[in-house]
């Protein structure tokens, strides 16, 4: 049986090993759920940039320029980090490149992974039984709130780690706990992560729409993950 464990940060990935894995990146509220939003809705490509720099120069290269710092829109970026700004095909067939505070960074350095694909609760089940076909260890990495560990993030951690209970055993005492909190607060997500700093940081940004499309289950089977050329796609679904 291959294993499954939890990095709650991207301050705590050096104490991970990534290679050889399969690493699930997960930022909830919101970059993983708005990247699969905008891929399993027509957009065909998106590069994951760390930085606002880098991402605002691809806009001469033709591609769209999203970027959110602290949970609003980076200055001189057409799009931020909403889910919800995909869901009509608006942007369909177009290149995306996106910066976020937290997700993107935890991207970056989870490079060097067998696979990275990308978690949200919108195509769970979909990413588990991608896992599932794969013979592969996994590490999910929570993007976390700038180094410090958040709950959003590891309640997701919680659903996938006992998704693949059949697949995946334990192998530390992170991946246990999640799995534990989430039986806990499965009954009514919106309601248990109402409690969440970063859900409190966005519903004082009037963006209520956007953290329940992130606590949505099963909505789609598109898979995404990161391809060969650093792009992120949908891979399977």
């Amino acid at each position: 049986m291959n294993s499954i464990e939890v990095c709650f940060t991207p301050e705590l990935i050096h104490l991970h090993e990534v290679k050889n894995k399969l690493v699930v990146v997960v930022d909830i509220f919101r970059a993983t759920s708005t990247m699969v939003a905008a891929l399993t809705h027509g957009v065909t490509e998106l590069l994951p940039f760390a930085d606002l720099e880098s991402c605002r120069a691809m806009e001469a290269q033709g591609y769209l320029i999203a970027g959110e710092r602290d949970g609003l829109t980076a200055p001189g970026f057409e799009l931020g980090n909403s889910p919800m700004a995909f869901l009509e095909g608006k942007y369909a067939g177009k290149k995306l490149a996106l910066t976020t505070t937290n997700g993107t960074l935890a991207i970056e350095k989870s490079k060097g992974a067998a696979q990275i694909l990308i978690g949200a609760f919108p195509n769970l089940q979909a990413t588990a039984s991608y896992i599932q076909s794969r013979n592969l260890d996994v590490l999910i990495h929570c993007a976390g709130w700038k180094g410090r560990f958040n709950l959003e993030d590891s309640l997701y951690a919680g659903a996938l780690v006992q998704a693949l209970s059949g697949s995946h055993a334990n192998q530390e005492d992170g991946a246990l706990a999640m799995s534990s909190l989430f039986t806990q607060a499965s009954g009514n997500l919106a309601a248990y992560l109402a409690q969440a700093s970063h859900a409190k940081r966005l519903q004082n940004n009037g963006i209520e729409a956007d953290i329940a499309f992130c606590l949505t289950l099963n909505r789609y089977k598109q898979v995404v993950g990161l391809a060969g050329d650093g792009a992120l796609r949908v891979i399977e679904g």
